[in-house]
């Protein structure tokens, strides 16, 4: 399954996800559809950041769209909400940017950490290792913090699952088995806070469905549309506010 189809299928997801929210103005079943699509967004952001030729521009790029989808977010979310927060432009770019400060602050405890090599083993004692591995998520946990402050959507929960799928990028059975475990965090949470319903089976499962297609990726790229995900986001939320208010 390639990069491309792994964005169509997402993109099919948002579409009957929000078409649901203009619709029925609340919970409907097209919601369920609509878990799938933020997970393989999530992916996709991670393996751009490998791939990217320049993390710059790219980060840039999700800001700019970020601010320009901003407004049709506000309008499309005004049909069904009264507060609705930061569109997911801003989450993918918080996940990016966590990825960044994950690998800068790496590099900088990696060569504090070689002046702390056994001379006799040319190794590092667990302690060293450990200590590293939590100053390294530092800068993650407070983009996390930043992304809940800001009310950015999915909060930290959606830039948390970012970094996770490059963290483990390595191991699939490492990845999949902590995106079920923040799924069923998420989840709890909610139903902790006095929300509890059946339905969130439901969500729990189509929210963790998407690892299945994104485990069947092939690391190939397939059709290229790179702007085609950035300009359908704010265009569709658009036409859906017109059409629906």
């Amino acid at each position: 399954m390639t990069s491309f189809v792994l964005k169509i299928i997402a993109m099919i997801s948002m579409l009957f996800d929000h078409l649901g929210d203009a619709i029925f103005k609340g919970f409907n079943s097209f919601n369920y559809i609509g878990r799938i699509a933020f997970p393989i967004f999530a992916f996709q952001i991670s393996e751009g950041y490998i791939h990217t030729k320049s993390v710059k521009k790219y980060l840039l790029r999700l800001i700019i769209f970020a601010i320009i989808s901003q407004v049709p977010f506000m309008l499309f979310s005004s049909l069904f909400s009264e507060n609705p927060g930061l569109n997911i432009f801003f989450t993918l770019a918080l996940g990016l940017l966590s990825m960044i400060s994950y690998d800068f602050m790496h590099k900088k405890t990696s060569k504090k950490l070689k002046s702390k090599i056994d001379k006799n083993t040319n190794k590092l004692s667990i302690g060293y290792l450990f200590l590293q591995n939590i100053v390294d998520l530092i800068p993650v946990v407070i983009l996390c913090i930043i992304g809940e402050f800001l009310n950015v959507d999915y909060g930290w929960w959606g830039v948390l699952v970012i970094f996770s799928f490059y963290f483990f990028k390595n191991d699939k059975l490492a990845m999949t088995i902590t995106f079920i475990t923040l799924c069923i965090i998420k989840y709890c949470l909610q139903m902790l806070q006095g929300r509890f319903s059946y339905l969130y089976i439901g969500l729990i499962v189509c929210t963790i469905l998407p690892i299945t297609f994104i485990n069947f990726y092939n690391g190939k790229q397939g059709k290229k549309i790179k702007y085609l995900l950035y300009l359908f986001y704010p265009i569709h939320l658009l036409i859906l506010y017109f059409i629906f208010r």
